[in-house]
């Protein structure tokens, strides 16, 4: 079953001649069956090809005009899927699109790190972003009414929304899917791009970090417990985060004195890959970590929906010293709102420190009453 993708319409939406629309996303949130599903449907001539194949790759990294021309022929859109395996492939994009009058191109890759820095400075003003994540509400809703979605909660906080999880109904083979997927595929553009022969540090360090959602975190201790410098801790996070596993949140101040800021806290982009790391699949009632699992899945959720909407907002957390805090802060066309993330309602009012900090600033609770309308 395909439940159709909302970057599908915003692909047809910035698709243009002399652009390269640019998808990123991890492995196996589904790439390759974006593109195809587009191709179904666009009237261009179209020539799609693979980064995997090593004929492909003689003639994309040629930086010749002549062999790139040949090779493109009379199609009107080139499509180049898994982009990151073919070297210099922003400098031959460039020529592409700067010598074959009328040409649009879409290029997708799932290691952004790779991508950004080959990518990055030869497409300069000629290239446009598109983030493919795991499923969001939003493109789940399309086979799903409210009440489903209700019902279906608990299984999304614990097995995430990956596509291959959403269309199987069996427990047990999402579990396996979920392992699969951290075991063959979570570090696979790390370990070859980067040359980091094991991924055993990956992985307890994920864990440490699965235990911490909502909370900042230590570099320094982080390092301590995984026997690491700062500065390696440093590194493997960043990765972590172009290869799309995990993404960061920084505290939000206005300089006021007791506000913190300098700190971070991270994020899982699925729950499902979190509670594969860990080994835990058990059901919600028996779990201490419920509040954890759904502050993960209500700020990510979020920020598939606004990226989604190509809404420009800006994410933080809010916290003082005295450990006054808000979960997500959202700067929208110079407004603030203030999000407090609850599995269960308790609090009302915002902490008194962020009315007198910022007195026009909205505050909600996001709980299980309304979070639908909150990701939708």
């Amino acid at each position: 079953m395909y439940i159709q993708q909302r970057q599908l319409e915003n692909l047809d939406k910035v698709l243009s001649p002399g652009k390269v629309v640019v998808i990123y996303g991890a492995r196996q949130v589904g790439k390759t069956t974006l593109l195809k599903k587009f191709l179904e449907t666009s009237k261009e001539k179209a020539l799609f090809v693979s980064g995997d194949d090593i004929i492909v790759r003689q003639y994309m990294e040629s930086q010749s005009i002549n062999r790139l021309q040949d090779f493109i022929g009379n199609n009107t859109l080139l499509v180049v899927d898994e982009a990151q395996n073919i070297k210099q492939v922003g400098l031959n994009l460039k020529i592409i699109v700067d010598h074959i009058p009328g040409i649009k191109v879409i290029a997708t890759g799932s290691s952004s790190f790779e991508l950004a820095k080959d990518i990055g400075e030869p497409l300069t003003g000629r290239k446009i972003m598109l983030r493919l994540f795991p499923l969001s509400q939003i493109e789940i809703s399309q086979i799903e009414k409210p009440h489903e979605a209700e019902a279906n909660l608990e299984t999304r906080l614990i097995y995430g929304a990956y596509p291959e999880v959403i269309t199987q109904r069996d427990n047990i083979l999402r579990e396996e899917y979920l392992r699969e997927v951290v075991q063959s595929y979570l570090f696979k553009d790390i370990l070859v791009l980067e040359g980091i022969r094991h991924a055993d540090k990956l992985i307890r360090l994920l864990q440490l970090l699965s235990f911490q959602i909502g909370k900042e975190i230590s570099l320094t201790e982080l390092g301590s417990q995984l026997s690491m410098s700062k500065n390696t801790v440093e590194k493997y996070l960043d990765l972590l985060e172009k290869v799309f596993v995990i993404y960061r949140r920084s505290g939000f101040s206005r300089n006021l004195r007791k506000e913190i800021s300098k700190n971070h806290r991270w994020y899982f982009y699925d729950n499902g890959i979190r509670n594969a790391l860990i080994g835990n699949f058990n059901p919600i009632p028996i779990r201490n970590d419920s509040g954890e699992l759904w502050e993960n899945y209500i700020v990510t959720e979020r920020m598939k929906s606004m990226e989604y909407q190509r809404k420009g907002v800006n994410s933080y957390f809010w916290r003082t010293y005295d450990k006054k805090e808000i979960d997500l802060v959202e700067e929208r066309q110079g407004k603030l709102y203030g999000y407090e993330i609850k599995w269960n309602k308790k609090r009302e009012k915002a902490p008194p420190d962020w009315g007198k900090g910022y007195p026009d600033a909205q505050f909600q609770v996001i709980c299980k009453q309304n979070y639908l309308d909150f990701i939708l």
